[in-house]
């Protein structure tokens, strides 16, 4: 799944907008995105702000990230490097952009078994892309950290929207049965222990947002598991990335790469 950097300098934006729009559709409309979670609770529901308080800093990451895919130059040869990886995600970044917004409208219809197939897609296929597609974050180049902040947080927010719409979807008003608490630990146990510090960072973030919605919607038992989870993902994702180190430097692999072009025009 591929496409031209001219192409995906305008896919980018162009799907961001009309995600972005349909965002504002959905806080604005009467229902709202609010509305429908209130009236729809499952033993999968985050505390609703936990949600906006996530997307706004990532939005200024994927602003940066669009600034980043536009500014540098085909020509330069580390700036072609950081290109190529961010053009391989476009497609992935532009779909997810399309599968939010799109789920938008359903959800605020409440026809939520139809809204949660457009956050299966957006989800699988955002964990496909961190997990077989994403090269190694070098930490010398900005287009490479914005690429995997970008992608592991669209990520790991929509393992919090995989949990939360499946549960509205099938499960609304249904007590916290056993096997979705032992499903949860062991899922978030699992991608915690193979995390790096962003995608970790995020699976934290989710648990803390179960964990306060469900105290909130009154689960006390389930919200001090959620918890105890929170703390022991956070202790898995140290361990982790304390004794495998995620990241590379490759400053010197841009250095050749310039040098290398310097050679081939002499």
């Amino acid at each position: 799944m591929g496409v031209s950097l001219s192409t995906a300098r305008y896919l980018a934006p162009l799907s961001f907008i009309y995600d972005f729009a349909a965002q504002q559709y959905g806080l604005n409309s009467s229902p709202n995105m609010l509305d429908i979670h209130n009236r729809n609770i499952s033993f999968w529901s985050p505390q609703p702000y936990f949600i906006g308080a996530f997307f706004f800093p990532q939005q200024m990451f994927q602003l940066a990230w669009m600034y980043k895919l536009w500014k540098n130059n085909p020509s330069n040869p580390a700036q072609k490097k950081e290109l190529d990886e961010m053009v391989k995600f476009v497609p992935y970044y532009a779909i997810g952009n399309i599968c939010i917004g799109t789920w938008m409208f359903f959800w605020n219809s409440e026809n939520l078994k139809t809204s949660n197939i457009f956050v299966w897609i957006n989800s699988l296929m955002q964990m496909w892309y961190i997990s077989t597609q994403l090269e190694p974050m070098n930490t010398k180049s900005w287009g490479s950290i914005l690429t995997h902040v970008v992608s592991k947080t669209f990520a790991g927010i929509g393992i919090l929207d995989f949990l939360h719409n499946n549960g509205v979807a099938y499960f609304v008003d249904v007590p916290t049965p056993m096997w979705a608490k032992v499903l949860t630990g062991l899922g978030f146990a699992g991608l915690s222990a193979s995390s790096d510090w962003i995608f970790g960072g995020c699976m934290v973030y989710d648990l803390v947002a179960l964990c306060v919605g469900q105290r909130q919607y009154g689960d006390v038992a389930w919200s001090n598991l959620l918890g105890a989870y929170a703390v022991g993902a956070a202790g898995l994702v140290g361990v982790r990335n304390y004794l495998k180190p995620p990241y590379v430097s490759g400053k010197g692999q841009y250095a050749q790469a310039a040098q290398d072009e310097i050679d081939d025009t002499v």
